[in-house]
């Protein structure tokens, strides 16, 4: 779930109001087996990014809805994790787990921050801005990063294989990426050292590594098409994108108010 500074007129305020009770539908907190699932998918994924970081890092998760990757987090050792949200509904199942997670609107919250954080997440949370939100909103996260900070997105691929229904599944999604124009935005507001990792399948037991095996072989084959069509290929073919990227140790070029 996301955060936003919206207006009486914005359509999103409503849908996010009542985002859990009418769209979510069955979630995490009523099955179990899936949540621990969806953990081991964040080992491989996620751990490798996250043990750059310290344990007694300060990290803000942005749009941090019912907290299941902070107490993730909180799993590994993590000790200085806040989160926000604009959901009553979701920061409520937060609070319940004992996380440290408060109603907040994402762009007011971090205009009041300068260098304060090591890491901050935005895990299906930029593709709910609009561009001209995001040139607002890309700044001010620089800005709450402290120098060398880690941001960790997470966003539907817009050239994914079979990207239609992460992007279109949701009312709310205003914005798609590749990762070619992640970067170029990411690169304007002083980021860099910019990396991206699938977000498909893992050689977890049996099943996972028949579906790894298979999700390679099916890569090779629309790179082998991309080819014939235009003598290109690319890496990430997944619906979803993690990006991970650095704040740069200069100053930002750009002054977008």
């Amino acid at each position: 779930m996301i955060v936003l500074k919206s207006t009486e007129a914005d359509f999103r305020k409503e849908l996010y109001h009542r985002y859990v009770s009418t769209f979510k539908g069955e979630s995490f907190e009523e099955d179990v087996n899936a949540l621990e699932s969806h953990w081991a998918w964040c080992e491989h994924k996620y751990i490798p990014t996250f043990n750059r970081l310290r344990r007694d890092d300060s990290m803000l998760e942005l749009g941090c809805g019912a907290g299941y990757m902070m107490e993730f987090l909180r799993r590994h050792g993590f000790s200085q994790v806040q989160g926000i949200d604009i959901s009553e509904e979701q920061v409520g199942l937060a609070r319940k787990k004992g996380l440290n997670a408060q109603v907040a609107d994402a762009l007011l919250f971090l205009e009041s921050k300068s260098e304060c954080y090591d890491a901050i997440l935005a895990l299906d949370f930029i593709e709910h801005f609009t561009r001209d939100e995001l040139m607002r909103l890309l700044p001010l996260i620089n800005q709450a990063l402290k120098a060398d900070g880690m941001l960790i997105l997470q966003t539907p691929n817009g050239q994914g294989l079979f990207p239609r229904q992460v992007i279109f599944g949701d009312l709310t999604h205003l914005t798609v990426f590749t990762p070619e124009s992640l970067s170029h935005l990411l690169k304007l507001f002083n980021f860099n050292s910019v990396a991206f990792i699938e977000t498909g399948p893992v050689p977890e037991k049996l099943t996972g590594k028949i579906r790894a095996g298979l999700w390679k072989l099916l890569k090779l084959m629309a790179n082998t098409v991309r080819r014939i069509e235009t003598g290109k290929s690319q890496q990430i073919w997944t619906e979803n994108m993690i990006c991970c990227c650095r704040k740069s140790a200069s100053l930002v070029a750009n002054n977008i108010g």
